[in-house]
C-alpha cells in the first residue's frame, strides 16, 4: 500500500477544520449586524453576553484542535515509518468520519449524550491507532 494514502484522511480533517473556522466570523458578524453582540463581547474570547449559536462554532473549532493533534502526529509517524496498511488507513478514515459527525451534532441539534458518545468513540479510535503503531514497533 502506498504510504502517502494516510495523508488523505489528515487533509480531509484539516479541510473540515477550516470549514468550521469559517463559521466563527460568519456567525459573529451576523450576530453583530443583528445587534445581538458588540465587539466588546469578544474582548477576552467570548463573554456570557454572546448567544449560544454564536459560541458553538468557536467551541467546535477548538475541539478540532485538541485530540486531533494526536491524530496528526500518528499520521506523520505512520507515514515516516511507512507503516500504512488497510487497518491504519481504515482507522484514520473512521476517526475523521467520527469527528465530522461530532461537529455536525454540535453545530445542529447539539444533543449532549449523542455528542459525547461520538467523541468518546473517536478517542478510542485514536487509542487503537496508538496501540496499532506500538505493536508494530515492538
Amino acid at each position: 500500500m502506498k504510504p502517502s494514502l494516510i495523508l488523505w484522511p489528515a487533509l480531509a480533517l484539516m479541510a473540515w477544520t477550516f470549514l468550521v473556522l469559517v463559521q466563527v466570523p460568519i456567525r459573529r458578524f451576523h450576530a453583530a449586524f443583528k445587534k445581538r453582540v458588540v465587539a466588546q463581547d469578544f474582548k477576552y474570547g467570548e463573554s456570557a453576553a454572546v448567544p449560544a449559536d454564536v459560541v458553538v462554532p468557536n467551541r467546535v473549532f477548538m475541539n478540532l484542535l485538541e485530540v486531533p493533534v494526536i491524530f496528526y502526529a500518528l499520521v506523520a509517524f505512520n507515514l515516516i515509518l511507512e507503516h500504512v496498511d488497510q487497518t491504519v488507513l481504515a482507522l484514520a478514515w473512521v476517526y475523521v468520519g467520527l469527528r465530522l459527525v461530532h461537529s455536525l451534532i454540535y453545530l445542529t441539534y447539539n444533543h449532549v449524550i449523542h455528542r459525547f458518545a461520538v467523541f468518546a468513540i473517536s478517542n478510542f479510535v485514536v487509542l487503537a491507532m496508538i496501540f496499532n503503531l506500538a505493536c508494530w514497533l515492538a
